[in-house]
């Protein structure tokens, strides 16, 4: 894709990696840059520094700022704030673990960001793993065992379990890439370049650098796992059509680095201050059990850490010394900021640089073969022979999900027992096929019961009237179980066998699509252009309920294999 002309948006615009990436892709003349990232100020800082150093393109400059995992309400607080409080963490939980609404979409802020400014090209350059991970799940798990050793009240034990609850990694992960990934298709976005981690710098479980005793620790595991389960569910979007180009660039080092200089040091944003403890302090070990912390320490507090540092953005400061153990022969080594750009940039003007991990994992993925195509055709002629044995039909299980893929095939196997072919259908009103239906439904008991059995009622023609059993699949713990008309109508189709005469109008103009793709195939068309040929329907006279489901997948259920 050529970016001159092009709209782009970069999160996490202005860390180390973002502000490389906005040089580079401002070299080839965008229409618009936007820079995305948590606080106001790094906004402010990004804009005028590129500003500077692109003064000719200053005007296509601009800035959005949040925090782009939670609702626009909630953009501005810190993690401390929407875990100090009951309602933002409710708000959390609501938007993170119950299912995925309109109303979910149109409160989160990514959403928002993508919907409004409709980039043609998004690169993403927020640290997700890290973001994720180090929420510390752990520490918030032996939170919840203190409050349950110590019996603390009901409201403080209510409160431990939400920040809990809060902290969990995967549904916020899943919940981010969902709203992410409808959030490009409605705006449009023709390319979306994620720049992810594998966690440890590229090292193995042998890495020395960890977060606690543990060697690597928890926290830091839980970074690399976000980061595959990342580039898995990137993997998917990739393979869902209809969607954006999408691309991972997976740096294997450590980053640096910002700036090189003399000063304070920090560490999360704060100096470190400078404490004192002379030997004639010295904490005795044997009258302190707790090493003395919560003891005075010398020292007023207004000296603080100064030093010779090298600066590598997100990752922190670090000392000479510390660097070149870091970046040494053997260890984590580094990669420059520019370089991952550049990447980035060839990936997508559509230079293949084989640093795409997405397309890596296509490659390396086994995918249908020949031999299980060939074997395909026995196997449903050893099934089909057994029903006739037996005296069965095999309809649907409620294995695979989801429920309306078992309410498909048992509305087509009633078509099929009530008029046999498609032509058939087609010759009767949705009236008389809706009694027909009935009439089989009341006098095969036992078809009757492999339907509610499994979990998938029946809605009579009246529309008022269910048959069902102890189980039903639809609707589901989390709907709302109220009974209106609008939610039997979506209740029966997402899974419930409807008789009214409706859902065989539907029916019927399905048959019909068939019949029009058939009539548009020459007669004579045997190429290789044509997945179903008209021989693909006309093997047998009888409707075919496999085929004619697998069809609807595809082409009203927009669920077709992008790639074999």
């Amino acid at each position: 894709m050529q970016i001159k002309n092009k709209s782009v948006l970069v999160l996490g615009g202005a860390g180390l990696v973002g502000r490389a990436v906005c040089r580079e892709f401002l070299s080839r003349d965008p229409s618009r840059l936007i820079v995305s990232s948590l606080r106001a100020v790094e906004i402010e800082e990004t804009l005028a520094d590129l500003a500077r150093e692109f003064p000719g393109r200053a005007a296509r400059l601009s800035g959005v700022h949040g925090n782009l995992f939670v609702r626009e309400e909630l953009k501005d607080a810190s993690r401390g704030d929407l875990m100090g409080d009951a309602g933002h963490r409710r708000a959390i939980l609501e938007d993170t673990l119950l299912p995925l609404t309109d109303d979910v979409l149109a409160r989160s802020f990514v959403h928002r960001v993508l919907t409004e400014q409709r980039p043609d090209i998004v690169v993403d350059c927020v640290n997700t793993a890290t973001a994720l991970a180090y929420q510390d799940l752990y520490r918030s798990a032996a939170d919840i065992l203190d409050h349950l050793d110590a019996e603390h009240g009901v409201e403080t034990f209510r409160a431990a379990l939400e920040r809990h609850l809060c902290t969990l990694y995967t549904p916020q992960l899943i919940r981010h890439v969902q709203i992410l990934y409808k959030a490009l298709c409605a705006a449009g976005t023709g390319a979306y370049i994620k720049i992810g981690t594998s966690g440890t710098g590229g090292m193995g479980m042998n890495i020395p650098y960890t977060h606690s005793e543990e060697r690597p620790s928890r926290m830091l595991l839980s970074k690399s796992a976000m980061a595959g389960a990342h580039t898995m569910l990137l993997f998917l979007m990739a393979r869902t059509p209809g969607g954006p180009i999408v691309k991972e660039i997976k740096p294997t080092a450590a980053i640096a680095w910002k700036r090189i200089g003399f000063g304070p040091v920090t560490r999360g944003g704060q100096p470190i201050v400078l404490h004192d403890c002379p030997p004639a302090d010295a904490v005795d070990l044997e009258t302190s059990p707790d090493l003395g912390a919560s003891r005075p320490y010398r020292g007023d507090g207004g000296e603080v850490l100064r030093s010779v540092y090298i600066d590598t953005g997100e990752n922190g400061m670090f000392s000479r010394s510390e660097f070149e153990v870091l970046t040494s022969l053997g260890q984590m080594e580094f990669v420059t900021p520019e370089e991952i750009a550049r990447i980035v940039r060839f990936e997508v003007e559509g230079v293949n640089t084989g640093h795409d991990v997405v397309n890596a994992l296509d490659n390396a993925c086994m995918g249908p073969t020949y031999r299980a195509g060939l074997l395909r055709q026995r196997a449903l002629e050893r099934l089909a022979a057994l029903e006739r044995e037996h005296g069965v039909a095999s309809v649907a299980f409620e294995m695979l999900g989801p429920p309306r893929l078992s309410k498909l095939l048992f509305e087509a196997e009633i078509l099929r027992r009530t008029r046999r072919t498609a032509e058939h259908v087609l010759a009767d009103g949705p009236g008389a096929l809706s009694e027909a239906a009935l009439d089989l439904v009341t006098r095969e008991a036992g078809f009757r019961s492999e339907m509610i059995s499994i979990g998938v009622p029946i809605l009579l023609p009246d529309g008022r009237r269910l048959l069902r059993g102890p189980q039903v699949v639809i609707p589901t713990p989390w709907d709302d179980a109220a009974v209106t008309p609008e939610a039997v109508d979506r209740w029966a189709e997402d899974g419930w066998v409807d008789l009214r005469p409706e859902n065989f109008r539907r029916w019927q103009a399905r048959f019909r699509k068939i019949e029009e793709d058939k009539a548009a195939l020459p007669p004579d068309a045997w190429s290789s252009r044509d997945d179903r040929p008209a021989s693909y329907w006309d093997e047998g006279p009888e409707i075919n309920i496999g085929r004619t489901v697998g069809w609807l997948f595809i082409s009203e259920e927009q669920g077709l294999r992008m790639k074999a």
